[in-house]
Order: structure tokens, then C-alpha cells, then sequence
């Protein structure tokens, strides 16, 4: 069973980058085969426990993430790039920590003509733990995440090739 995870870094539980994200990933499910429901794990709710030392609810997540197969990684973009509770997350996870995984990077931008920087940190950062990084990823425009269904289908009907192939490779 393929296993798919929904990583939200927005700084509020339960934003409209969540809700987004979910849209996204049911889209992403619909057209790689996946039929499991997906986990979501919402940074926001972590809060303070992201920066202890030892933390269950932390380590928990890390452990969902690690073992995932599909992971959607959601983030607003904040001072040009992915937020810091995001980057502290996945510095928690080992070198190629993602090595078996394919990542879906979904980037939320106030004004979609500076949106290419988050969507390439996005990359970088997913592959640089040995993520396969879905092409394209998926940016929205903050005013597009309560309604996304359209952007989201049109950003699936492109990727979805590359997603099928990679997710049959990675089960």
C-alpha cells in the first residue's frame, strides 16, 4: 500500500494552506493510484515541541514522514521562501532521509510573479534529502487556497505522468 503524507508548514493550524494542501493531495492520490487516506501532519500544531530536544509528538511525525512513500510538502512563502518552522522540521531528519519517497512540493505566494524562488528552495530542499521531486510543483496564489480545485486540476493534469511513473517505481 502506497502511503501518502500531507507535511503543512503554514504557522496557523488549520490554514487555508492546509485546506489547499488537502485538495492538492487528493488530486495527487486520484492520479497516482494511491487509495489509501493520506496522513497530515500540520507543523503549526507542533509548535513549541519542534524546538525541544525530545519531543513524541515530533518524533512521531518524523517517523510518519520517513516512512512515507508520496509527501506533499505545503508551505506559505515567508520572506521569499519556505517557512522556518518547515526548515526546522526537516532538519531533524537524517542525511537522505527522504530517499525512498516522492515529494510534492506546493508553495502558497502572496503575488504569483515572485513565486519561482519558493518553488526552487522547495526543490532543493526535498531533493537534497534524496527526495524524487515532482515536476512541476504546485504554486497558488494566497487568494486561490480557498478555492483551488481549478489550479489544482490543471497542475495535476501536467504532472500526473511523472507522478504515476514515480510512484510505481517507489511502491
Amino acid at each position: 500500500m502506497t502511503r501518502l503524507t500531507v507535511l503543512v508548514a503554514a504557522p496557523q493550524p488549520r490554514s487555508s494552506v492546509h485546506a489547499a494542501a488537502l485538495r492538492a493531495a487528493a488530486e495527487v492520490a486520484a492520479r497516482a493510484g494511491v487509495t489509501s487516506p493520506p496522513e497530515i501532519i500540520d507543523l503549526a500544531a507542533l509548535g513549541p515541541d519542534l524546538l525541544a530536544e525530545s519531543s513524541a509528538p515530533v518524533e512521531d511525525a518524523l517517523e510518519r514522514v520517513s516512512r512515507s512513500d508520496v509527501l506533499l510538502v505545503a508551505s506559505p512563502q515567508v520572506h521569499g521562501t519556505y517557512t522556518g518552522l518547515l526548515k526546522v522540521f526537516l532538519d531533524r531528519l537524517p542525511e537522505l532521509g527522504l530517499g525512498h519517497t516522492v515529494a510534492v512540493p506546493l508553495a502558497v505566494v502572496d503575488d504569483l510573479r515572485n513565486s519561482h524562488g519558493i518553488e526552487e528552495d522547495l526543490r532543493v530542499l526535498l531533493a537534497d534529502l534524496g527526495a524524487w521531486v515532482a515536476e512541476p510543483g504546485l504554486v497558488l496564489a494566497a487568494d486561490e487556497t480557498h478555492s483551488p480545485d481549478s489550479v489544482v486540476r490543471a497542475w495535476a493534469d501536467v504532472a500526473a505522468p511523472g507522478l504515476r511513473q514515480a510512484v510505481s517505481v517507489a511502491a
